[in-house]
């Protein structure tokens, strides 16, 4: 009789399909690289089957591996479903999570800690990326949920929350910055939401600027406005209490809407579970 598959060799291999490489499969499981690629080779012997191609820029499946990769999603969803429902200490599992930097540091601790009051079996790994590259990390199922942006709150369904974009200096106003008549500001990638809002912002309002720093840092652009050298633009929540939000001359800046978008497989219950405590909590903080 053959043994039994292993449940943690299943969740491995799964995160490695999806992630594509193993190094990046490492730093979710929370294991070396080594250590990932001898669990692949137990299951492929316990299997008798080749699950990978492997090269040097990372691996694919083979035919069988991409048939075994639908059953090992479907043991490893029952699994997390059978321990749910049957245990007295309620879910289990884990989960990978994403988020821009600025809602991690605004609202994160928050429901981390209300979440994990409740479901302290739950296990929760977090990614920090901006909202363009959250939506590649899902498509690609390397995370299971994320907290993500949308330019157009009203538009858009399923809004749990919208957030104002602010100015942010290290003086209450503008004109004790001191900077003549150019604003070096201190943005976001271009491709950033909070870029281009800052930007068409100041363009319709006709004040000039240069864009002195660039970086997809929250700490980085925190930085730069505490050293007076430029202004940043951020969400509101997340300005430290040492920084000042800026108004006139600055032209108002849009409200973003915050969506929680799922990767494209079936969500086990403790991701759905997750999902619904971020709505009804983050309303409120």
């Amino acid at each position: 009789m053959q043994a039994p598959l292993d449940l943690r060799l299943l969740a491995t291999f799964v995160r490695a399909a999806h992630s594509g490489t193993l190094s990046a499969t490492a730093v979710q499981v929370g294991r070396t690289q080594s250590a990932v690629t001898m669990q692949i080779q137990r299951l492929e012997e316990a299997l008798g089957q080749s699950l990978f191609h492997r090269s040097g820029s990372g691996v694919r499946l083979t035919g069988s591996g991409e048939r075994f990769l639908a059953y090992a999603e479907r043991i490893l969803k029952i699994h997390d479903e059978a321990i749910s429902a049957l245990s007295d200490k309620g879910l289990h599992g884990s989960m990978t999570f994403g988020s821009p930097e600025d809602y991690l540091s605004a609202f994160f601790p928050a429901l981390l800690k209300s979440f994990g009051t409740r479901y302290p079996d739950v296990e929760i790994k977090v990614v920090s990326a901006p909202t363009v590259e959250l939506g590649t990390l899902l498509h690609s199922r390397q995370i299971d949920l994320a907290l993500v942006s949308t330019p157009n709150p009203s538009d858009a369904q399923d809004v749990v929350r919208t957030e104002p974009l602010v100015w942010v200096g290290s003086k209450p106003t503008l004109e004790l910055h001191d900077f003549g008549d150019t604003v070096p500001m201190a943005l976001p990638a271009s491709n950033a939401m909070d870029h281009k809002a800052a930007c068409e912002a100041m363009a319709r309002a006709g004040i000039r600027y240069k864009i002195s720093y660039a970086s997809n840092s929250l700490a980085g652009l925190i930085a730069v406005a505490r050293s007076g050298l430029a202004i940043s633009v951020m969400t509101q929540e997340a300005v430290p209490s040492d920084l000042y939000i800026l108004n006139t001359p600055f032209p108002k800046l849009p409200r973003l809407g915050i969506l929680i978008a799922f990767a494209e497989s079936e969500r086990s219950p403790a991701v759905e579970a997750f999902a619904n405590h971020i709505r009804s909590v983050l309303p409120s903080l």
